[in-house]
């Protein structure tokens, strides 16, 4: 169907995204301000303008994805970044908006991140090495050979990434260098867009800092002091340096701060507790401070940072499991939010139908690992149901408890659809993050378990009806649960599984190898590591045992999971399993880590796994939660994904 994003003003111009009916991909547009943002869904703005039309880009292309697309800050040119493999290697186009003539000859192997100087005239972009690294900062000036480029960082560590970002005001220009537990930053004034990076404050182990600019100073995000939940820190731009950093937002252990925006009169932090997110806004002429809460068991909450500094409307983005996405515009002085756009799911959708929970399930060391759950109102809470586990764990990413209208295909037809929040992640914290990598990486697997094994005792399901479902990490998840209790699982589904995590870990020269060991561990060098990789790596624990019919996903171009990875652990269990369930491996041969791109193609793979797994379980494919036995059964069908 057709679709519209709710337009953003910046100057003289809203922009928005659009997707025409039956398009696969996006369309970029502006429309003056002068026209009214309020028109029908999916509807162009009056006098629109078509930026970069997606659909038209991919036409003769076998795969197409956009990174960062980003007009410049007067309006008059377009940077795009295009991935042709699914590698995730991008080419870098710069277009004159009103001629749509290419105005700069194309920039190879970048990683799809770019940001603009303050007059428009120079381009700041980063490259990859030989193990596909983000290891590079350029500047170039625009029109110029890609061999011109100036070279203004430069990363040695193998273990750390760089990116270029830029404050929420435009004012600065910031050049990123992290790994997974430290991060350092340096700044370039972006009206001089030329002068040499400052450093803020030099790397620390384990210490981390996000920037911001308020006025004369910066403000920080950071774990310094050990604040592992983070807290804000404010230093003079001119003498930035750490001795200077004084505490603004204590830390508070519990309350995860997400992210922070700094406009001219607010402050909006993002923030985490008990599993549940909540957006704080400062007033920063009053002090005072105030939050936007919702009152579901479960929900997800984002927001959009916009183009403007001196805005006094945040916009956010709110879901629910049964709550389809709402936009809302929200006036952060008289505290009135106003609903800009709800999600409509074209095959109908009742909210009232589904009932959604949070529940806990107690690990075996104690911890009360929080589960999202939803489910028809009419699915029997006896143990009959079947049930899809979602399930992620690593890198401090939480689980969203988002709308996926994808998932009530399953739900429409009697499932139970659950979210593991296991340790790993950061639901519940650092803290939780801190548990669920290293050392404590089988805390990961044991808490999905628990969950498995709640959610069976409390008749939401059965042993052996339910179905691990994760991808990359989650991959792993799922392939060390399939060892470690078979008979919990009627299926699984590993999407780009990283299952190999030993012999990976092990072979620097592979793509992103060095910036992995924080999460896993280094094996090479640490007896412990590989001993505790060992003892969990889905590839090394394959036994013969009997194994549920599995699906496993796998991409030739994917540099994060090399193909190989889930094609050697569909070969081991095949030689090793006892059963004679179907165990299947699907390669895209033009595609990476990300699958198939477009709307509808994604939701053909979706159809796929949906049908995959009511194979497995002996389902009925016909929709309709607890049905009838007579149903007659039917194919499931890509445009019966919703």
């Amino acid at each position: 169907k057709r679709d519209a994003s709710v337009p953003t003003p910046d100057g003289d111009w809203f922009y928005y995204v659009r997707f025409r009916e039956a398009g696969q991909h996006p369309i970029f547009c502006r429309a003056p301000r002068s026209a009214s943002d309020d028109t029908p869904a999916g509807e162009p703005l009056p006098d629109e303008q078509i930026l970069l039309d997606g659909d038209t880009e991919a036409e003769g292309r076998s795969y197409f994805s956009l990174g960062t697309v980003n007009h410049s800050r007067d309006h008059r040119l377009l940077a795009f970044a295009l991935d042709e493999r699914g590698s995730e290697a991008y080419t870098l186009h710069v277009r004159d908006i009103e001629t749509g003539e290419e105005i700069q000859p194309p920039i190879t192997n970048t990683t799809g991140n770019l940001m603009w100087s303050a007059d428009s005239a120079t381009l700041f972009f980063t490259t990859l090495d030989d193990n596909h690294r983000p290891c590079k900062v350029w500047r170039l000036a625009l029109g110029d050979a890609p061999d011109a480029a100036e070279l203004v960082y430069s990363e040695p560590d193998p273990g750390f990434f760089v990116s270029v970002d830029t404050t929420q005001s435009d004012r600065f220009i910031l050049i990123n260098a992290h790994d997974h537990a430290t991060s350092e930053t340096r700044f370039i004034d972006s009206a001089s867009p030329w002068e040499a990076p400052r450093l803020i404050a030099e790397r620390v182990e384990g210490r981390e800092y996000d920037v911001e600019d308020d006025g004369d100073d910066f403000v920080l995000l950071t774990n310094a002091d050990g604040a592992e939940d983070f807290k804000l820190m404010r230093v003079p731009i001119a003498t930035p340096s750490r001795e200077h950093w004084h505490t603004i937002v204590e830390h508070v252990p519990g309350r995860l701060l997400l992210d922070h925006l700094e406009f001219a009169d607010f402050r909006v932090r993002m923030e985490r507790a008990d599993a549940l997110p909540r957006v704080v806004i400062t007033d920063k002429r009053s002090g005072e401070d105030h939050a936007i809460r919702f009152d579901a068991e479960a929900y997800s909450l984002g927001v959009a940072p916009g183009y403007e500094h001196a805005t006094h409307t945040l916009r956010f983005i709110y879901s629910a499991p049964n709550t389809p996405d709402e936009t809302y515009d929200y006036d952060m002085t008289s505290r009135r939010r106003t609903l800009r756009k709800r999600r409509i799911v074209p095959s109908g959708f009742t909210p009232e139908a589904y009932v959604v929970k949070r529940l806990h399930a107690t690990a075996g060391d104690g911890a009360e690992v929080p589960i999202t759950l939803v489910h028809h109102v009419d699915t029997p809470i006896d143990g009959s149901a079947p049930c899809l586990l979602h399930g992620y764990g690593a890198y401090g990413i939480s689980e969203a408890a988002a709308f996926a209208s994808s998932r009530f295909s399953l739900i429409d037809r009697g499932f139970v659809h659950a979210i593991a929040h296991v340790r790993g992640g950061k639901e519940c914290g650092y803290r939780w993050y801190a548990n669920g990598k290293l050392e404590h990486k089988p805390n990961t697997f044991s808490d999905f378990i628990a969950v498995a094994e709640h959610l069976a005792d409390a008749g939401y399901t059965h042993r052996g009806a339910i179905v691990p479902h994760g991808g990359s990490a989650g991959g792993m998840l799922v392939g060390a649960v399939l060892n470690q209790r078979p008979d919990l699982w009627g299926a699984a589904i590993a999407d780009v599984p990283f299952v190999d995590v030993l012999n990976t870990m092990m072979d620097e020269t592979l793509p992103l190898t060095p910036p992995e060991w924080p999460e896993w561990g280094n094996p090479r060098d640490d007896a412990q590591a590989f001993e505790t990789i060992r003892s969990y790596c889905p590839y090394q624990n394959v036994s013969a045992q009997d194994y549920p019919p599995t699906l496993v996903i796998a991409g030739v171009s994917d540099p994060r999971v090399t193909y190989w990875e889930p094609a050697k652990w569909v070969a081991k269990l095949r030689a090793h399993k006892t059963d004679t369930n179907p165990l299947l491996l699907k390669t895209h041969m033009a595609a990476g880590h990300g699958g198939l791109p477009g709307r509808f193609t994604a939701l053909e793979e979706t159809a796929l796994i949906y049908a995959f797994v009511l194979d497995a379980l002996g389902r009925d494919h016909a929709a309709g939660a607890a049905g009838p036995a007579e149903r007659a059964a039917a194919p499931i069908r890509g445009d019966q994904v919703y």
